[in-house]
């Protein structure tokens, strides 16, 4: 991961939505932890096609393991990025699975969350997943978003763009609103 630089680091927690293998947000949230400043460490979760289906009956005793690795890594983060495409003009079924899981917990309450998106189409699934989070967290930032159109785009070519080629400098614009935007609203400061 690009931008450790051990304790002082702000961590992010980047959550893909797809669960497809060479999904292009999963790709552009890999890109995009790669080029990471010093200063902020991004971890990427591209797991929720893993996550077994909700259940409020589930509640009751110790979640399933992969769940509770999932809540423990969301407790760790100063702040989350997701990004996700869009199905049917809708969340896909495995990231709002994985968002009910946190709904009763604390894990994202008050936690600092931003969207990238790598499509120029998604906007009934971005209006939702907007109304979503702006719930389960008090501290979602609707205005720091980036949207790249990266549709099509092999995971490498993907990696070029963001790291080397036109998109590198609205990733480190939108990285450093986040950041600032975390540490604003109490995410851990820098050591």
């Amino acid at each position: 991961m690009g931008g450790r630089t051990g304790g002082s680091a702000l961590r992010l927690l980047a959550i893909s939505g797809s669960a497809r293998r060479a999904s292009t947000n999963t790709a552009l949230l890999q890109a995009v932890a790669e080029v990471a400043p010093p200063g902020i460490e991004i971890s990427v979760f591209d797991g929720v096609g893993r996550l077994p289906v909700f259940s409020p009956d589930l509640e009751d005793g110790p979640p399933p393991p992969g769940v509770q690795a999932f809540m423990e890594a969301i407790a760790r983060a100063d702040g989350l990025i997701v990004a996700s495409p869009e199905y049917v003009h809708a969340i896909p079924g495995g990231l709002k699975n994985a968002i009910d899981w946190l709904v009763s917990g604390e894990h994202i309450i008050g936690k600092p969350v931003a969207l990238m998106h790598a499509s120029h189409r998604g906007e009934n699934m971005l209006a939702a997943l907007r109304l979503v989070l702006s719930t389960v967290t008090e501290r979602f930032a609707p205005d720091i978003f980036l949207r790249l159109p990266l549709m099509k785009m092999t995971p490498e070519a993907i990696m070029e763009a963001v790291g080397a080629g036109a998109y590198r400098d609205e990733v480190l614009g939108f990285l450093d609103g986040f950041a600032g935007y975390c540490r604003a609203t109490g995410a851990r400061p820098p050591l």
